[in-house]
Parts: C-alpha cells; structure tokens; sequence
C-alpha cells in the first residue's frame, strides 16, 4: 500500500512538471508568424514609394512627321543619280536629271509645225486682200478665225508645252532632309507616279508611345518629357506632347506623339525611352 502511494504521487509530479514545461512554448509561438506578416507589407511600400519617385517611364519610337515621294512629271531616262541612301539634300537642290533628247527632237519638230501654221495663216489674211506688211492692221476677230483655221494657235500651244515639259528634265528636292529610301536607279525609265526615292524631313520628328489609360491623366497637350535614345543613352531630349488619341485601345492603351526638338542624333524608327518626372 506504501509503496502504491509513493508511485500516484510521482506520478502527479510528473505530470504537474510537464504542464508547466509546454505552456510557455505555446504562448511564444505568435510571434514568428506576425513578423513574417509584416515585413512584405513594409517592403510593398517602400517599392511603391520607389517607382512614384522616378516618375512615369515608356518605351518609345521616334518617327519623321514627313516623309516625301521624289517622282518625275515624264517618262524619261535617269541620266544623272547620285543619290545615295542617308545623303542630306536642301529644298530645291538638284538631285536628279533625265535624258533630254527625245524632248529636242519633238521641240524641233513642233517649231517646224508652227512656222507651217504661222505661213497658212498669213496666206489665209492676204487671200482676204490684206498685204503682207499690213496683216497686223486686219480686225481682231479676223485675225482670230484666220489664227483657228490655219491651226496656228494649235501649234502654238503644242510647242509651249513640250519647252515647258524640258524643264521637268531637272528634278529638284522638294524639301530640306536626308534620303530614307531609294526606289530607283542610274539609267533606268522614270516613270510618273512611281517614286524615285524618298526623303524624310529631319529637323521635324516625334516620338511616338503609348500609356495605361489610368495614367492619361499625366499627360495633357504641351506636356513636357524627356527622351533618352538607346544609341545615344547619355544624351536627353526634351519633347512637347503634340497629339493624344482620343481612343482606348483593346488592351487599355492610349497613343500620344510628342514633338521633339531637332538634333543630328536623333533619326526616324530609333528606340526611345520616354520619362516623365
């Protein structure tokens, strides 16, 4: 019986010491988890407070606002072209010529036909009894009928315009850039309608980008942003918003172009990243 009562009590003990041991453990055990908890709110915040520091950023392309055919008014041979692809040419600068030949030789007969007509007109006056000298002193409507049937006044016009069509043998530069893109070459037929090449106006050009739509609100007409070129990433340029589309596209893009101001590095189709501070 002793000896049962001994054993109950060690028992108690026991257990008594155990309880006493798991209490504190379980009452520590929060803690971990609430600083687990807090520490990727902490640092959400401190990277939104980062990205509203730098501003808004995009990727953009810089684009020519003009870009112009150079074609020919007649179908002739290019004669002279030396025009090569990059190459700055001013408004009104020669750039290419054709062969004038075929136009001399139909001017030297279209004078022919005109001193022809000139001749039957003046018979036409004299056979109506005016001297030869004295043709100038016929009535006005006289001398138009006299002009009409002799075929005068045909004759005429035809030649002006083949002399008019001689000047269109020297092509000039419509305006002041760089050649972008050429599309013909040395003796080849010119052709009208059909580019000859084309040249971009440099000292005009745009960044084109795009934007969320709930970030439209930064921009306004003549918003002020810079321009950082991928080619040229230590140079800045500034640019005023020009154009805001007044669309949302599908995948809930807005597209703005801005003006940028001109600079020798800075050419159409480069890759631009485009800030807003």
């Amino acid at each position: 019986m002793n000896r049962s009562l001994v054993l109950i009590a060690f028992l108690a003990v026991f257990a008594a010491c155990n309880s006493s041991r798991q209490a504190p453990s379980q009452e520590a055990a929060p803690t971990p988890a609430a600083e687990q908890v807090s520490m990727p709110a902490a640092q959400g915040a401190n990277l939104q407070r980062t990205i509203e520091a730098k501003g808004f950023s995009s990727k953009g392309t810089i684009q020519a606002v003009t870009e112009v055919p150079v074609y020919s008014r007649i179908s002739e041979q290019i004669v002279s072209f030396d025009i090569i692809l990059g190459q700055r040419v001013r408004k009104g600068e020669v750039v290419v010529r054709l062969s004038k030949d075929v136009l001399n030789d139909k001017i030297t007969r279209s004078r022919a036909e005109l001193e022809k007509a000139e001749f039957q007109y003046q018979s036409i006056l004299m056979g109506q009894g005016y001297k030869r000298n004295e043709l100038e002193q016929a009535p006005e409507d006289i001398r138009r009928q006299a002009r009409v049937n002799s075929g005068y006044n045909t004759a005429k016009a035809a030649l002006q315009q083949l002399e008019h069509e001689l000047t269109y043998c020297t092509i000039t530069a419509p305006l002041t850039g760089a050649v972008s893109r050429i599309e013909a070459t040395l003796y080849s037929a010119a052709v009208p309608g059909v580019p000859l090449f084309y040249i971009v106006d440099t000292q005009n050009l745009k960044v084109c980008f795009d934007v969320l739509e709930n970030e439209l609100h930064k921009f306004q007409m003549g918003s002020k942003i810079k321009v950082v070129s991928l080619a040229y990433a230590s140079e800045t340029h500034e640019a005023a918003v020009s154009a805001i589309s007044p669309v949302v596209e599908k995948n809930g893009m807005v597209h703005i172009e801005a003006t940028l101001k001109p600079h020798p590095h800075l050419m159409p189709g480069m890759t631009a990243i485009v800030t807003l501070e």
